[in-house]
């Protein structure tokens, strides 16, 4: 099964009406699992998902399993630049650590959708 992170930009109230809607369908018996990250709006979404922290998460989905050391080799750049944007991505489970200390990717896709207002 792909495993799919959702990522949206949208009102708390389009929030709250998508878990109760997921709310009913598991009460449905429907146990499909939902990854997904919401944000209020666009200029949040674009403070915790940036240009290079998407670099990162298309560089680590590639490699496969990193240390973070070697992400930032790889990405040919700064050491601690490399960790905060680990720490702030894993923040938000867009990546994951594995057992044995190497952060990756665990999704299959990412999918966003940006809600406009009427």
């Amino acid at each position: 099964m792909k495993r799919i992170m959702h990522i949206t930009v949208e009102s708390t109230e389009a929030m709250e009406s998508r878990f109760i809607e997921r709310w009913k369908r598991i009460e449905r018996g429907d146990t499909t699992p939902y990854y997904g990250i919401s944000f209020a709006d666009m200029a949040s979404m674009l403070s915790s998902l940036t240009p290079k922290r998407w670099e990162l998460i298309q560089s680590l989905r590639r490699s496969g399993p990193l240390t973070v050391y070697a992400l930032a080799k790889a990405l040919s750049r700064d050491y601690k630049n490399v960790h905060t944007d680990v720490a702030a991505l894993e923040a938000i489970d867009l990546i994951e650590r594995t057992e044995d200390g190497k952060v990756c990717v665990p999704w299959d896709e990412i999918e966003a959708r940006i809600r406009l207002a009427a």
